[in-house]
């Protein structure tokens, strides 16, 4: 009989259950015994005898529990040992798709799918073994007689029937799961899938404080093993945690703030020890209502916080460069001087006040101060500028301007000054004091031009001009002096750009021309050298080196000219130079020209175009060409010593180098500067400095020419200390390529008359 889901009663049925005893309502039916079934879990139920019709009563027994067996919802199969189905109700029969009378007596495996035809023989088995061990339902493929398999839950109970044990099995379909189970799965992936593809790390811990849920990316942010996370407790995975963090106290503090409120929500942000920053943020996890759990979610925002301290170091390096040129545009930045456009605004507000004071501008230029660059290095010619803007801050407090125009070029601005003069002399006196640099004393000297305008209206560039004049004529007149400007300088600069304008054509006009001085050599007593010259005659009148020279370096035009100056040399004097092979010819060279990377292959080629040995020709440089930051310049000289050509070092001991240098010079003739010679008046003076310079140069293995040699006692004092070659006018005037000859004789008498003294 058939109570309810699962139950069922059968008559003179011993029941023997692997699961919890069901109370059952007993059905007195004689001395019938019944078993009653409850959920595959069976009940012994035996009947007292009575004074009725016992046929009757097993009768509507039989009926009352085939009816209860058809109207339970799930199949019920009795299978017999060797697994034949001893009993089957209506349920079985839809479900199977067979008929009852075909399913009793047949093989219960042939209903299952391939694969699950031995699952209800081991539950029969394992119902036999171990009758008191509770077993879940199986799951198991049930085949209908279209073949089509269907999933099905599988519960069993022995029970005695037939006068044997055999097994009740109860089939329910469990196909109305699967798309409850595939939305239950495709929520899983999508759920999990979520989780590993955020950037985030997420850690979910239940009540109980263990942990329920995590994502990948969570132990790779922190370098936890994985291994860790299967411990009952989540102090391992938190000794890992707190070893990495800046602050394990404030760390563990949060977490006890949110457990101890489990509805609250946290966020802050957690500093590494490596360097790294997470943003951790903190909610509970519900199931409704209820809280079950917390997750907690890390994210790394160290990039982010890098880009906010890039954009903040940023914003300062933009606020420090602002600040940078709003001082640049006021500030000349290596000596802190006004620079040349507030100079410019404060003369030009100077110029347009009601013209009631004067106004004066001093135009200063330091004399030479490339040589100090060249020889000392660029590091020292900023020292040398900044203590030049030093000095000339304190020699004029009440100016209205002290500013620095770029270069060595300074300016001052005075208004209603009543002496400008006797403050230019004073500027002049104060930037004059020696000062030294890395050990090197320098003398400073300097060209000041001094403009003024009172009553008459003079705009700004005109004032600075006339002051800009001041200072050249300054220069032009010896330099290291000031000057005020005068209408006349402004006649003198006409004339100068006049003449630069000239010099452009005096290679074409033929205008330069070669002058030749003799060089003797005491010892051998006659001439065995001589001097080539630059000449420029324009319009009748000669216009002398000292003028046109520097004019011709400025202007980039002295490389046409010295190459005109040296073939002009070599073919003029080749008839001389073969007639004795020792003679040679010396030959000024710049280094403008020594800077051009073809100067030593033209030089030889005009040598043997001339018919003259290379080993004739003597290049003059001065002392400042071996500073140049080019290296190509020794290489030219080098180039031209290997292939005979000597050099010479003319004007040397007015340069800022010592004699030590010699050595590392590619030279071999040292030329004594004139003023140093000049210091000989009688020949009784006492001059280390000439005999140091003859005997360090003679202990390099350098020959030594003195210039300037204009009286008989310097000839013999210098003879005296052993110097190799005289140059000057005690011997001739430098002559032109005809009067050669001449000079020659004149050179030669002069060295019989001192032999014969």
């Amino acid at each position: 009989m058939l109570l309810g889901k699962g139950a069922f009663i059968y008559p003179a049925v011993s029941v023997y259950t692997n699961r919890q005893a069901v109370p059952a309502r007993p059905i007195d039916i004689g001395h019938r015994h019944f078993m009653m079934c409850v959920g595959g879990g069976c009940a012994m139920v035996k009947s007292g005898r009575r004074n009725k019709d016992l046929s009757a009563q097993v009768f509507q027994a039989d009926m009352d529990g085939n009816a209860l067996l058809d109207a339970n919802p799930d199949a019920v199969l009795v299978v017999a040992a060797d697994g034949t189905i001893s009993l089957a109700n209506s349920a079985a029969s839809r479900l199977f798709g067979i008929s009852r009378d075909a399913l009793i007596g047949s093989d219960h495996r042939l209903l299952l799918s391939e694969g699950f035809r031995k699952e209800i023989v081991r539950l029969f088995q394992q119902l036999q073994e171990q009758p008191e061990e509770p077993l879940q339902p199986l799951l198991v493929y049930g085949t209908d007689s279209n073949g089509t398999e269907f999933p099905s839950e599988v519960a069993g109970s022995l029970l005695n029937y037939g006068n044997q044990t055999q097994l009740l099995v109860s089939f329910r379909s469990t196909s109305h799961r699967e798309a409850a189970a595939a939305d239950l799965r495709e929520a899983l992936s999508l759920l999990t899938a979520t989780l590993e593809s955020t950037a985030d790390g997420i850690l979910v811990i239940n009540s109980a404080g263990k942990i329920s849920g995590l994502n990948t990316q969570f132990l790779t942010m922190w370098g936890i093993p994985p291994e860790l996370i299967q411990a009952d407790t989540r102090e391992p995975v938190m000794s890992v945690v707190l070893s990495k963090v800046v602050d394990p106290e404030a760390f563990l503090a949060r977490i006890k703030e949110v457990e101890d409120s489990m509805a609250a929500e946290s966020h802050d942000v957690l500093d590494f020890r490596d360097g790294r920053t997470f943003e951790r943020y903190s909610r509970p996890q519900r199931v409704g209502d209820r809280i079950v759990g917390r997750v907690w979610s890390f994210r790394d925002v160290t990039p982010r916080r890098q880009a906010q301290e890039q954009a903040q170091q940023a914003m300062q390096d933009l606020a420090a460069q602002a600040e940078q040129l709003r001082a640049m545009a006021f500030q000349d930045p290596l000596t802190g001087l006004a620079n040349r456009a507030v100079f410019n605004d404060g003369l030009a507000a100077a110029l347009l006040a009601p013209r009631l004071k004067s106004v004066d501008v001093l135009l200063i230029d330091l004399d030479d101060f490339k040589e100090v660059n060249d020889i000392l290095g660029h590091q020292a010619g900023d020292d040398m500028l900044m203590e030049m803007a030093r000095r000339l801050r304190g020699c004029a407090p009440t100016a209205d301007v002290v500013a620095r125009l770029g270069g060595d070029e300074f300016a001052v601005l005075l208004t209603a000054c009543p002496d400008a003069d006797a403050l230019a002399a004073c500027i002049l006196r104060c930037l004059r004091v020696p000062l030294t640099i890395n050990g090197t004393v320098l003398r400073p000297s300097l060209s000041l031009g001094l403009a003024s305008v009172s009553q008459e209206a003079i705009g700004t560039s005109e004032l600075l001009r006339h002051a800009d004049i001041a200072m050249y004529a300054a220069k032009a007149a010896g330099k290291n002096r000031y000057l005020r400007f005068h209408p006349d300088m402004m006649t003198a600069l006409i004339q100068r750009t006049d003449m630069e304008a000239g010099l452009q054509l005096a290679i074409p006009r033929r205008e330069i021309s070669v002058a030749f001085q003799p060089i003797v050599s005491p010892r051998m007593g006659q001439v065995v050298q001589v001097e080539a010259l630059a000449r420029w005659d324009r319009y009748g009148e000669r216009i002398p080196p000292s003028v046109f020279v520097p004019m011709a370096e400025r202007s980039g035009l002295i490389s046409e000219i010295g190459a005109e100056v040296m073939a002009l040399s070599l073919v003029q004097l080749a008839p001389w130079l073969k007639e004795d092979l020792s003679r040679s010819v010396a030959v000024n060279v710049s280094g403008v020209q020594l800077l051009e990377p073809d100067f030593a292959s033209r030089v030889l080629s005009l040598a043997e175009a001339s018919g003259v040995g290379a080993y004739q020709l003597v290049l003059e440089v001065t002392e400042s060409v071996f500073f140049d930051a080019d290296c190509s310049l020794i290489q030219q000289l080098s180039s031209l010593r290997e292939a005979g050509v000597r050099v010479a070092l003319d004007d040397f001991g007015t340069g800022y180098s010592s004699l030590g240098r010699l050595q590392d010079l590619p030279v071999d003739t040292v030329k004594i500067d004139k003023t140093f010679v000049s210091m000989v008046r009688t020949g009784a003076e006492r001059l280390p400095i000439l005999s140091s310079m003859i005997n360090m140069a003679h202990s390099l293995g350098l020959t030594v020419t003195a210039e300037g040699v204009e009286t008989v006692a310097q000839a013999d004092y210098l003879t005296a200390l052993d110097c190799d070659s005289l140059q000057g006018y005690l011997f001739s005037l430098p002559e032109t390529g005809a009067r050669l000859e001449l000079a020659v004789q004149q050179a030669q008498e002069a060295i019989d008359a001192l032999k014969n003294r």
